[in-house]
């Protein structure tokens, strides 16, 4: 079975979903004017922007008599990157230079570049198309692919195809790195950790998205901010290897002087694949947490998650790629995954090393498990109200899954999620690259507002009157 999942995905990602995902990243990156180059100060402006309802009077968080529990931009923002934070940084970029080489990074490089542009797209729809929940907003690709396109049977598809993905195969992914790594660590039973997380998880998910939100806001600076500073210690300490880092991922990246046995494109394939596992651009994931927030603008969303690909490839994902190739251990067979990172920490800073990997990849890997669910969660419920059929997903995704991920094998559970990805990215692809021009629109206002000296601009609804029936939000 597991060499049947990889044969599948090998197909798939090699002949259709790499060609599709920088063909539509390039495409709205010329459509956009280069929007993830041009407005990265607005960017980081609006990770401090209040939440605002949708006739724009601001809020608090906690919720007024009457009133939502609105999410804010930076709320919305923690959640997104604490499930793009997770595995694909350390585990998962360790993979892609042990099976693809150095190269590999280049291109997840690429893929995050030219992705933060199908990013913006992604989430500026899914605020334009988000609905009223009983305590919040809720959003994603299933909502606009049934507003926008007015097909059902492809939104129901959708959002099976991202339960099954984030909500249940992508938990058995963070817990099965956690536990590899405190079983590293610490020599701790992978059962007996994958049980504790069960438990905790549960607890949190049960408390809906703005316990998820807390937990992540909180999370998410600490382990971003702590890793990274760990790999500026290393990096400043082994300053003059940086320029052979550079030319090693330059020069093996277009095969001038292959480090790996394998070819260009088996590089390029796994680049791009863990590049996407890592951000999720386009992939239809970060959207549900994007249509959440109480902006006044949907751009402003769009804004904010493409800075959320930036923080996770260009940072992260890049902090974990230089602490291999620092080391030179990307080179010792057999050696992978987070063993692989937590080994080459170790060689940089001592025994310290494996321990620092441990708790960092539990921090990340805990907030992918419980933002991921609430993926899943977002899409559930537009398939169906039922309550008991939320009770059985949020066991399955917080509780069995993260133990099955526990027991289960390192190639399994990454085949398993390659699978279900290529499936996913494909379906959402189709739904923005077809409702593209609205949010082409939708910049194109942002843009004139802010010229016109308007500091925080607004939307309403009748901007669109051809949308005006399907956009409930933006009164």
């Amino acid at each position: 079975m597991n060499e049947l999942i990889t044969q599948i995905n090998d197909a798939v990602w090699g002949y259709v979903l790499i060609a599709a995902l920088v063909g539509c990243g390039v495409w709205f990156t010329i459509k956009t004017r280069f929007v993830q180059f041009r407005m990265v100060g607005e960017m980081i402006r609006l990770l401090t922007d209040s939440a605002v309802d949708t006739v724009g009077d601001q809020v608090k968080n906690q919720g007024a008599e009457g009133k939502r529990k609105h999410i804010s931009s930076f709320q919305a923002f923690a959640v997104s990157v604490a499930t793009r934070v997770g595995t694909g940084n350390l585990a998962g970029v360790a993979s892609a230079i042990a099976i693809g080489g150095p190269g590999a990074v280049f291109w997840m490089w690429i893929i995050a570049l030219i992705g933060s542009a199908t990013a913006f797209v992604e989430s500026t729809l899914a605020q334009l198309f988000k609905q009223k929940h009983k305590d919040s907003f809720i959003g994603g690709p299933a909502y606009y692919i049934q507003r926008g396109l007015h097909q059902r049977w492809m939104a129901v598809t959708f959002a099976v195809l991202i339960t099954l993905q984030f909500g249940l195969s992508n938990n058995s992914v963070q817990a099965n790195t956690i536990c590899g790594a405190m079983n590293e660590a610490f020599g701790w039973n992978p059962a007996w950790v994958g049980a504790g997380l069960a438990a905790i998880g549960l607890f949190i998910v049960f408390g809906g998205i703005q316990r998820i939100a807390h937990v992540s806001a909180v999370l998410v600076p600490v382990m971003a901010i702590g890793y990274v500073l760990v790999a500026i210690v290393v990096i400043v300490t082994n300053i003059e290897l940086i320029p052979h880092v550079f030319k090693v991922i330059i020069t093996d990246a277009f095969g001038i002087h292959q480090v790996t046995g394998g070819s260009v494109g088996a590089m390029i394939m796994i680049g791009v694949k863990r590049g996407l596992f890592s951000n999720e651009a386009g992939e239809g994931s970060a959207p549900n947490v994007a249509a959440t927030a109480a902006v006044s603008h949907p751009v402003k969303q769009g804004l904010i998650q493409s800075l959320g690909v930036f923080t996770d490839t260009l940072l992260v994902c890049s902090c974990t790629a230089f602490i291999i190739l620092i080391s030179g251990l990307y080179q010792v067979p057999g050696l992978n995954g987070i063993a692989l990172t937590q080994s080459a920490l170790q060689s940089e800073i001592g025994a310290l090393g494996p321990i620092f990997v441990a708790i960092a990849i539990f921090m990340f890997a805990f907030s992918s498990i419980i933002g991921n669910y609430y993926y899943g969660e977002a899409n559930i419920r537009f398939i169906t109200s039922n309550g008991q059929v939320m009770t059985v997903y949020r066991i399955c995704s917080a509780g069995v899954m993260v133990i099955f991920g526990a027991v289960a094998s390192f190639e399994l559970v990454w085949n398993i999620i390659d699978f279900f990805m290529a499936f996913l990215t494909a379906c959402n692809l189709i739904a923005i690259v077809l409702l593209g021009r609205y949010a082409f629109r939708l910049l194109d206002d942002y843009r004139q507002q802010k010229r016109a000296g308007i500091k925080e601009p607004t939307f309403h609804r009748s901007q669109f009157p051809e949308l005006e029936n399907e956009l409930e939000c933006w009164e």
